[in-house]
């Protein structure tokens, strides 16, 4: 039998311990030379979410070359045809915290491993796998995809560094783009932001904030500011209402019943309404019926403004812009002069004064 020398032995045990030890625990933390990124844009409520690793360009050739044309056959791994890991490492991978549209594709919420392919003529394709866990491309199975379809490239300025962003942002869209060399590969991404909106108040209304008014409220506004599913929204609002009913609840009730062609129930509720007001609230109500171009209308709540706070210069001030706005120099005149006697505050003064120019009365 062979025997070791005791220097011998320990150097072999000590390479046996470190082999297994490395084996085990892995290796110390070290820089990665592409460095791990996210990115993540909210659109509407909804939140898209990149994980990707960022590869330098180093003047190496990209395209046709470190990144092959086409579907391409891996070294090793499942040995498909394959589309490019559109990063480095690990898989790129999207995440979409609801159902999203992508491409025109509909995709559920959830993660999914994000492909492209490009081709000579800058044609490509993005591929959304629902194995979004595994190493690169090697391991791509075409049965795993949810969507793909096809894109076009577009030529940017040299980008050395590989990133993701979003640009064309809309209420209900933004594009995901990956930018590298000097190529831009766009995803178009939509949700149907009114219907997630809604349909998240309901569930949220179920738990603690149904407790409140302000919850049924909100959710009733947003009906209402964006013509959705008003039937929903009156019920909201009434729920509302039998919790709290203010000048804020009635209001929102009121421009529900209009969209639905109730003109008479909504102007006998903002009668109600107008009787329970505060200052504040009456002079925004003034103003939203200003903006709608219902001047008479809004002289006549402004004026019960002055008549119930008649030491207020702010009140006396709009009431002079709603006189001013229907064309009536007289009375806006008296009534911008009313808030000056009553020692405004600087914007107050300021809103007045330049009135009173306008109107050649200064």
């Amino acid at each position: 039998m062979l025997k070791l020398s005791a220097s011998r032995f320990s150097a072999a045990a000590l390479f046996v311990f470190f082999t297994i030890t490395s084996m085990s625990q892995g290796v110390v933390t070290t820089p990665r030379p592409s460095a791990a990124a996210t990115v993540s844009q909210i659109i509407g409520i909804s939140t898209v979410t990149v994980n990707y690793s960022r590869p330098f360009v180093k003047g190496r050739e990209i395209w046709g070359a470190l990144v092959p044309y086409g579907w391409n056959v891996q070294a090793f791994g499942a040995g498909n045809s394959a589309p490019w890991r559109a990063g480095a490492n690990e898989n790129t991978f999207i995440k979409f915290t609801q159902p999203a549209t992508v491409e025109g594709h509909l995709v559920p919420a959830g993660s999914y491993g994000l492909f492209f392919v490009i081709n000579k003529d800058n044609t490509g394709e993005v591929i959304l796998s629902k194995d979004s866990r595994s190493w690169g491309s090697f391991w791509y199975d075409p049965k795993q995809d949810e969507m793909r379809a096809n894109i076009q490239l577009r030529d940017i300025p040299p980008t050395e560094m590989l990133t993701y962003d979003f640009i064309n942002l809309t209420r209900n869209s933004a594009e995901l783009v990956l930018n590298w060399e000097k190529k831009q590969f766009p995803v178009k991404i939509e949700f149907a932001v009114d219907d997630i909106v809604m349909a998240n108040a309901a569930e949220e209304l179920k738990g603690q904030v149904g407790f409140g008014w302000q919850g049924y409220a909100s959710a009733a506004n947003y009906s209402l500011q964006n013509k959705i599913d008003i039937e929903q929204g009156v019920k909201w609002i009434d729920k509302a209402i039998a919790i709290n009913s203010n000048f804020n609840t009635l209001n929102t009730k009121a421009g529900l019943l209009r969209l639905q062609g109730k003109n008479a129930d909504a102007d006998k509720i903002m009668t109600d309404a107008v009787t329970v007001a505060n200052e504040n609230e009456l002079n925004n109500y003034g103003y939203q019926l200003l903006n709608n171009k219902e001047n008479d209308k809004a002289i006549e709540i402004l004026t019960i403004n002055t008549q119930r706070h008649p030491s207020s210069a702010n009140v006396w001030d709009s009431l002079g812009e709603a006189y001013a706005l229907k064309g009536d120099k007289k009375n806006a005149i008296a009534n911008f002069k009313k808030s000056l006697s009553l020692n405004p505050p600087p914007g107050v003064k300021a809103n007045s004064e330049k009135y009173l120019k306008q109107l050649g009365a200064m």
